[in-house]
């Protein structure tokens, strides 16, 4: 039997879905307003609901990004962008005949803080209007500790944030000149020292591998460096190297990117590390200390995915605000427009500013909780999922081309009802939750590698 990094070396450079939904992004297609406001109307009261913000915005551009931003400093254009968040929450809760608990709240981007601690008291104070708030609902927000000062942290804390992710990335000085971050150490445990002093206890980080110049040695001295900050989860995330797509990422110095074996070997380097120090592998690529509500709930069966990644937000529905905006219902996903332009023009218009999306089946439903069960956990039970959803196993079944591999190296496991990946080859957990996707096209540009 081939080694796990043989296997993650000959897998490697497939393309396949991270499954942060299901159908995926790329087989979403035009939605109209009308519909989603459907949608939005027949929420039931007792829906436990989730709320997340797209800031698209940063003071500055790194090279290895892969989300949806814009480099601006102008205050006018920042504010001009809350005044449209605002409007477009008055469209959202005017299409709602209903106001359900909010259980979480998520301000992502691009970097939330970049619209300053008055833009976030506008819509945090828009959203508490129009809902109410669980008692042990979670508000978190994505910080780049190189634009987060004292003030920052203060305004943070009165507005009620309990959890922030603070990007990493890498801690070795030529990576971060490689990817125009310059980030160092001392600045980044200001910002969790000052998170934590002002009653912000939640604390996420972010670390990649396979940037520029990275090698299995510095990744190894990221991990056991970063755990000095005592954090409660890590997501250890490949880079996606898209140039393609993401033009910047052409300015990267392509000859220093390292090979699948050496990618491989990085992962590996940090989950030891993480692991030694009795942190929890979670699911593909996260890590969560044994004490927290992440962990446990990888345990007991209750993690989920969504489009934050792991996570153990446990709402019904999801409403995306803000351009690029992915929300997810009971009837299917409605994704906001991807150019501020088109954005502004809808919402300004009073309409919501959906662009695309796509209804669920039944079967989308079933394939979507064995995708998560497998990425969640590695392991799923087709008769029971089947059983719960009212179908027919049968339907259920993966592809064999595309599973049978996967189980004659020792990838997956199965007796064709029951389906396990073995902890030690998790790094591929992506491979066997494709072979379920009925909608996989292997080729696409928008997929990255597998490992």
């Amino acid at each position: 039997m081939a080694t796990a990094q043989a296997l993650a070396l000959r897998y490697g450079d497939q393309k396949v879905p991270r499954y942060t939904s299901y159908p995926t992004a790329p087989h979403f297609h035009a939605l109209s307003a009308p519909t989603y406001r459907q949608w939005l109307g027949a929420m039931p009261q007792d829906t436990r609901l989730s709320l997340y913000a797209h800031i698209p915005f940063c003071a500055e551009l790194c090279w290895y990004c892969g989300c949806a931003t814009t480099i601006t400093q102008n205050q006018s254009r920042l504010d001009a962008y809350v005044d449209l968040l605002l409007t477009e929450i008055g469209l959202v809760t005017g299409a709602m005949t209903t106001r359900p608990d909010v259980v979480h709240l998520h301000f992502g981007g691009g970097t939330p803080s970049a619209i300053g601690v008055a833009g976030l008291e506008r819509v945090l104070d828009a959203v508490h209007r129009e809902f109410p708030f669980a008692r042990d609902a979670e508000v978190a927000l994505e910080l780049d500790p190189r634009t987060c000062d004292d003030a920052l942290i203060r305004g943070l804390a009165a507005m009620g944030f309990t959890r922030a992710s603070l990007g990493v990335q890498s801690l070795d000085d030529q990576v971060q000149r490689a990817i125009n971050r310059v980030q160092p150490f001392a600045v980044t445990k200001a910002t969790a020292d000052g998170l934590r002093a002002a009653g912000i206890h939640g604390l996420n980080l972010d670390l990649i591998y396979g940037l520029p110049y990275q090698t299995e040695e510095n990744c190894r001295t990221d991990a056991e460096k970063v755990l000095e900050l005592r954090p409660d989860r890590l997501s250890v995330f490949g880079y996606a190297h898209v140039p393609q797509m993401r033009k910047h990422q052409q300015l990267l110095p392509e000859d220093a990117l390292p090979d699948g074996t050496a990618r491989a070997a990085q992962f590996e380097a940090m989950r030891e590390a993480l692991e030694a120090a009795g942190y929890v592998r979670i699911g593909l690529d996260h890590f969560a200390h044994p004490d927290d509500a992440m962990a446990k709930a990888a345990a007991d069966g209750t993690l989920h995915r969504n489009f934050q990644g792991y996570t153990v937000d446990p709402a019904d529905a999801l409403v995306g605000l803000g351009t690029t905006a992915i929300g997810s219902l009971p009837q299917g996903y409605a994704q906001n427009h991807h150019h501020l332009g088109d954005y502004r023009k809808a919402v300004q218009a009073g309409e919501l500013p959906i662009s695309k999306g796509r209804p669920v089946t039944a079967e989308d439903l079933a394939r979507r909780l064995v995708i998560e069960r497998l990425m969640c956990g590695g392991r799923v039970d087709l008769d029971e999922i089947a059983r719960a959803r009212g179908l027919d196993r049968e339907r259920l079944q993966p592809a064999r081309d595309r599973m049978a591999p996967l189980v004659e190296d020792g990838i997956v496991e199965t007796d064709g009802v029951r389906f396990r990946v073995p902890e030690s080859h998790w790094s591929l957990l992506r491979l066997a939750a494709a072979a379920f996707d009925t909608y996989l096209d292997a080729g696409a540009d928008r997929h990255s590698r597998a490992v």
